[in-house]
């Protein structure tokens, strides 16, 4: 499948890293706009060994990139949890997509999870499914994935695409009254 990079003014790669299943979303900007390329997950729990594990994470990012050649990639960084074991094998995982971004030189920005959730849904508690149901209806696709970890991913892409466009999206400026919105958008009213 072969991209048009052309029509779109920047490409964000989400990844949502995981030891079993990480998750990648990609959105395009056109003047100011997301827009949904491509969203999915790589699928991990068939290796017994975690280094085989890293492995087909650097090869499968770096296929992603080359793919769709994002400009920037956003990450979920990992949460502290209590196992450090999973915490552990969950940053090493982490620093195998970013050395696969940066090996095609790619900047690389991380977000908490719970800017990302603040970011999309304007609550740094919410669920997954509120996360999900937020992008779903931002992004327009019809079908939910059936794993989460794609619109975790999708939810780090969009989260980066707000800290540089903020709430309004094509607006020229932030901030402003919603019929100052209304009247330099037209063309976001159903």
């Amino acid at each position: 499948m072969s991209l048009d990079k052309s029509k779109y003014d920047k490409i964000i790669l989400g990844i949502d890293p995981g030891t079993n299943i990480m998750g990648y979303g990609l959105i395009g900007v056109i003047d100011k706009n997301p827009e949904l390329i491509s969203i999915g997950i790589i699928k991990l729990a068939q290796f017994d060994n975690h280094a085989l594990k890293l492995k087909h994470i650097f090869e499968r990012v770096t296929a992603v990139v080359e793919q769709y050649l994002p400009d920037e990639v956003a990450l979920e960084a990992p949460f502290f949890g209590q196992n450090v074991q999973s915490m552990l094998k969950l940053g090493r995982a982490q620093g195998v997509a970013i050395a696969a971004a940066l090996a095609k030189n790619l900047p690389v920005f991380e977000y908490s999870p719970r800017k990302i959730k603040q970011s999309v849904t304007g609550k740094g508690a919410a669920t997954k499914e509120q996360v999900a149901g937020m992008l779903q209806s931002v992004f327009k696709f019809d079908e939910m994935p059936k794993n989460l970890d794609a619109t975790d991913a999708l939810g780090a892409a969009f989260c980066h695409f707000n800290q540089y466009n903020p709430v309004g999206f094509g607006t020229k400026k932030a901030g402003g009254s919603w019929s100052s919105y209304i009247k330099e958008n037209p063309s976001k009213i159903r």
